[in-house]
């Protein structure tokens, strides 16, 4: 939840910019940007795992929530960007009229109107993180630290000995947190970006 808060808020202000003052470097940054999604998350552990060893991060639920952000933040301010693009600007300049500041006109107008976008980003970003075996079996070592991607691994014995019962009854629980979150926002996703005449008289 930490890591997918850090996402988002980070995707948004990255995003903004992008968004409402193109430049010649923005396609490029844009490209750059969806270009680190495919480095594959393998090639890139072992420097890590080194980095956090020296800066003393290994082994903790907030160096790894940083490092989870960061490997997710790429595709959400893709996302976020492309979202914050059917927010007309003259709902902006209205506002800027009034004396909005940049980040109340952010807060207050372009957030507000692309609800819809902002929950797609929050579910996919809790998603990819809330599954995420890897990072966190790599960076954290105490057993009582684990996440729940990784603590079912330990359902599965050794000699093929799997305990079924307890593996099914954690497995409902496992996904219990992405089907509540679904559920409390659901409504947003209904409604579509609503801007038909906001922009008119």
């Amino acid at each position: 939840g930490g890591a997918t808060a850090v996402t988002v808020v980070c995707a948004a202000l990255a995003a903004y910019p992008l968004s409402r003052h193109p430049a010649g470097w923005g396609r490029p940054y844009l490209l750059t940007i969806l270009f680190t999604t495919c480095l594959p998350i393998t090639a890139m552990m072992v420097p890590v795992y080194g980095l956090f060893v020296q800066v003393e991060l290994i082994d903790t639920l907030y160096g790894t929530g940083l490092f989870l952000a960061a490997s997710q933040l790429p595709f959400s301010i893709w996302l976020m960007k492309n979202f914050m693009d059917s927010v007309p600007m003259t709902l902006e300049e209205a506002a800027w009229t009034d004396g909005a500041s940049g980040a109340q006109t952010l807060l207050r107008v372009v957030l507000p109107l692309m609800g819809p976008g902002l929950t797609v980003v929050t579910i996919y970003t809790f998603i990819q993180l809330w599954g995420n075996f890897f990072v966190p079996f790599m960076l954290i070592l105490s057993p009582e630290l684990l996440p729940a991607s990784v603590s079912i691994f330990t359902f599965f014995g050794n000699y093929g000995s799997v305990v079924y019962g307890q593996l099914a009854a954690f497995s409902m629980l496992y996904s219990a947190p992405v089907l509540a979150l679904y559920l409390l926002i659901a409504r947003r996703l209904g409604g579509g970006f609503a801007l038909g005449g906001s922009v008119k008289g």
